[in-house]
């Protein structure tokens, strides 16, 4: 390549350089978007600061303030204008939820029920379903560690004669797969977690109707007793649970020596 082309051409590609270097300095800066704010007049209101179940106790923990448009807030929601609403914060502590609660979700005094007002057994109770009690103690009902929410069978020993006049005891299996609602007064602890309670003389069992009928006549006939089931072994579905038929005549038995006694157990498997 001869020499006046070579510059020539490195004129030129300067010349594009200075160009391009000029069309680059003189361009405006892109500018930030401009952002518009509009303050909304907002409250503190008390709301459920992680999932709460139904019948679930809760603490002060349980619940967090946020802020709220206050055209959007209802009025029975609790707010805390002037620190007005510690005080009810603090009153809440050891109620019972009577529904469900999204973490997020504003508090009112309809959705809990205080314990010792009444109601507390009701609100923790499925629909359809009733609640009885029944007489226990340490050697009926687990060593006094079956807990609320705990399932259970329940079976019924009782006396009875036969033809040739022998007192026999029978056993029979009343319900299986019950759940336990509460232990004496015992529901939960105040901290949600469940614990023991060795003094307790009766269990609250989660029944339907017609099981109800049939335990009110169990514990007249006889003494109960609760057979704890394994978690591994739970059953949702409370028609599952099987019903002793007290009209029914059972076919096998067992004899077993009792105090030097004989008797005979009945549905041993």
């Amino acid at each position: 390549m001869k020499k006046p082309q070579i510059i020539a051409i490195s004129v030129a590609g300067g010349a594009a350089l200075l160009a391009a270097y000029f069309a680059t300095s003189f361009m405006p800066e892109p500018q930030a978007p401009i952002v518009q704010t509009q303050e909304v007049d907002s409250i503190p209101v008390l709301v459920a600061a992680a999932d709460i179940a139904v019948g679930q106790i809760v603490n002060e923990g349980s619940f967090r303030w946020i802020s709220w448009p206050r055209e959007a807030a209802s009025h029975g929601y609790i707010t805390n204008e002037n620190g007005a609403g510690e005080k009810r914060k603090r009153e809440l502590a050891g109620s019972v939820a009577r529904f469900a609660l999204l973490n997020g979700e504003p508090i009112t005094s309809q959705k809990l029920i205080k314990a010792g007002q009444g109601g507390v057994l009701a609100a923790i109770l499925p629909g359809g379903m009733r609640a009885i009690s029944t007489k226990i103690d340490p050697k009926t009902a687990a060593g006094s560690l079956i807990l609320p929410n705990d399932h259970v069978d329940v079976i019924l020993i009782r006396r009875m004669r036969s033809k040739g006049g022998q007192e026999d005891i029978v056993s029979d299996t009343l319900f299986r797969n019950v759940r336990i609602i509460a232990i004496g007064q015992q529901i939960e602890t105040k901290e949600g977690k469940k614990a023991a309670d060795g003094a307790a003389t009766t269990a609250t069992l989660e029944l339907t109707p017609r099981q109800a009928e049939m335990m009110a006549l169990a514990n007249a006939m006889g003494e109960i007793t609760l057979s704890l089931r394994s978690v591994a072994d739970l059953s949702t579905d409370p028609a599952a649970s099987g019903g002793l038929d007290f009209n029914k005549q059972r076919g096998s038995a067992v004899r077993v020596l009792r105090y030097g006694a004989k008797s005979r157990v009945y549905g041993v498997n």
